[in-house]
């Protein structure tokens, strides 16, 4: 691969004032796409996801998935000093990105409004739980939380127990959100010159992934159930007994209802049985479908289904742990593992998703507390003098 062009965001300065997963998120994404991080951490103690857990060589695992690539430097914003500091990073930032407290950052003089007064082009990116109004305006707002009053629980887990999803998805959908932000404005900076005042919430941005069963509750008037692994609106779509296990057979539509029932399971009869030839008609009688294609899939072994439905074209998936994800022939037939540093020693990561034909996305290391406090300020007064 020819490198020479570059990371897409090389020679862009984003200071983050960030914790935990959401903002950190965004920011990693865009250390990855090229563009320098600065994030500013609390003396001493730093972000506290850096306490979550130990996992990866005594080190905390959200944290070391989150700040790659990124340069730390502690300050005390309660001071001048601290204050002075990091308002002039800022003049010289392209992107400005927090998610303190709601009002914290503009308590401490770094509200949008008067950052963007002393440079026009800065993209400025609040991010928050609820929002900048409303009653829920000043209320925590960790993933769960949102993850609850976004409806996301409520459809997630199994008929007879609710759940949350296994990865912070109010926190991820966030970050993505505002790294989309940052880079749509910094594409209208490129031709208008004029940078950006941008918020983002965990509630919206999950709110916003609801999607489908926010829309059947508005229109079909219902609460969609709990389905497990399973489909609320498509049959079959579900986890199914193997001869040595389980398998999931997704079946999009009602061709290939007809390919799972006739080429695979060997039921030709069933392909056109007007109970069954349409999705409306198999949600209908969801738990007769199910019990049909279950009681064919139990006679082959998970590999040998596996192989005929990859060959007849049926969307059908191994449910994985997290041991066969790391071995996984998909990620190691392409290559898609790199070893970054870290202050306890080298790490192994996965590539970012975002892969460039011409340039691979730089991967830096996790920052210790503070690594990089002394150089950035040597640099700040190089470039006062």
């Amino acid at each position: 691969m020819d490198n020479s062009a570059g990371p897409p965001l090389a020679g862009i300065t984003v200071i983050a004032l960030e914790q935990a997963v959401a903002a950190p998120l965004a920011t990693r994404h865009l250390a990855d796409l090229g563009a320098r991080v600065i994030k500013i951490e609390r003396v001493g103690e730093g972000d506290f996801a850096r306490d979550y857990d130990d996992a990866v060589h005594g080190l905390a695992s959200h944290f070391v998935w989150l700040n790659r690539g990124k340069e730390s430097m502690e300050l005390d914003l309660k001071t001048d000093a601290g204050r002075d500091v990091l308002r002039r990073l800022i003049a010289r930032a392209d992107v400005f990105l927090q998610n303190l407290a709601p009002g914290a950052a503009a308590r401490l003089g770094f509200g949008a409004e008067d950052l963007r007064r002393n440079n026009p082009g800065l993209v400025v990116v609040d991010m928050s739980g609820y929002g900048d109004a409303g009653p829920y305006r000043e209320r925590k707002a960790y993933d769960m939380l949102v993850q609850a009053e976004t409806g996301l629980i409520s459809v997630t887990g199994s008929a007879d127990e609710a759940a949350k999803t296994g990865v912070p998805t109010s926190d991820i959908a966030a970050g993505m959100y505002a790294l989309t932000s940052v880079l749509s404005a910094l594409l209208r900076r490129a031709t208008t010159g004029a940078g950006a005042a941008v918020a983002v919430s965990m509630f919206d941005a999950t709110v916003e992934w609801m999607g489908h069963p926010l829309y059947m509750r508005l229109y079909g008037d219902r609460q969609i159930p709990r389905s497990g692994v399973g489909h609320a609106a498509i049959v079959p779509y579900d986890r199914y007994p193997t001869r040595d296990g389980e398998i999931l057979i997704g079946v999009q539509n009602d061709r290939g209802w007809r390919v799972l029932i006739d080429d695979v399971l060997g039921r030709p009869e069933l392909a056109d049985d007007p109970r069954y030839a349409t999705n409306i008609e198999r949600v209908r009688r969801r738990g007769e479908v199910d019990d049909l294609v279950a009681a064919e899939t139990k006679r082959f072994t998970t590999a040998e289904l596996d192989e005929a439905l990859a060959s007849a074209g049926v969307p059908a998936a191994e449910i994985r742990e997290l041991d066969g994800v790391v071995a996984h022939p998909q990620l190691a037939e392409r290559d898609r593992w790199r070893e970054v540093g870290t202050e306890a020693g080298p790490i192994r990561a996965v590539l970012p998703p975002m892969t460039f034909a011409d340039v691979e996305l730089p991967m830096g290391d996790v920052p210790a507390l503070g690594q990089h406090t002394q150089a950035i300020l040597a640099e700040l007064e190089e470039n006062h003098r």
